[in-house]
């Protein structure tokens, strides 16, 4: 009985992946009794558990057990590939004289709402419907207008310093980023401020 236990549980054990985050309906199609195994696998370390239902296969570094992944714990999180991560700390890279650190990563995402700790690390999940494959300058500037309340800067100051960056931008590509990925704000605010560059350079 104990060498057919032991022989199930390597048969589950031969499908996982160092580096890996799995969902327990995942290892359910390679488990005879799943529930058992995990809490096996569990007990010797092969695994470790994220949250309810996510389940990570450590990757061993010279320092110990690395932690998962952003992008494989999101995307076992939502079953789904399509999301972008990023981080109000990435506004940093634009110059706009932002001091403030957040510990928490934002995933715009089509399924999931709220703040969520996986893996002892914080996310903001926000849906919408539309995002681009990654966060350039230009989506970044418009996302500093579409977050403005949840920041904890100086919200003049920062629309002002905002201002400037864009007058520095390539504005057909700016005006398109804020057209495909801007809030009702922030679609209003670079219309505005894209017009008056126009009619600047027109006299």
């Amino acid at each position: 009985m104990r060498k057919n236990a032991m022989s199930a549980l390597d048969q589950v054990k031969q499908h996982l992946r160092e580096g890996e985050v799995y969902r327990r309906a995942d290892l359910k199609q390679w488990a005879s009794a799943v529930d058992r195994q995990l809490h096996q696998l569990q007990e010797e370390g092969t695994l470790v558990k994220l949250s309810g239902g996510l389940y990570y296969c450590p990757k061993m570094t010279a320092f110990g057990a690395a932690p998962a992944d952003d992008e494989a714990l999101v995307q076992a999180f939502l079953k789904d590939r399509r999301f972008l991560l990023t981080s109000p700390n990435l506004y940093n890279s634009l110059g706009l004289g932002m001091t403030q650190l957040y510990n928490e990563t934002v995933v715009y995402n089509h399924k999931r709402h709220g703040r969520f700790k996986l893996g002892g690390r914080p996310f903001r999940f926000a849906m919408k419907p539309h995002f681009p494959s990654k966060p350039t300058p230009e989506f970044l500037l418009v996302d500093v207008v579409n977050n403005l309340d949840q920041l904890a800067e100086d919200k003049e100051q920062i629309l002002k310093r905002v201002q400037n960056k864009a007058r520095s931008m390539d504005k057909r590509t700016l005006a398109r980023v804020a057209r495909d990925y801007g809030g009702a704000r922030a679609r209003k605010f670079f219309s505005k401020l894209l017009s008056e560059e126009r009619l600047s350079y027109a006299r």
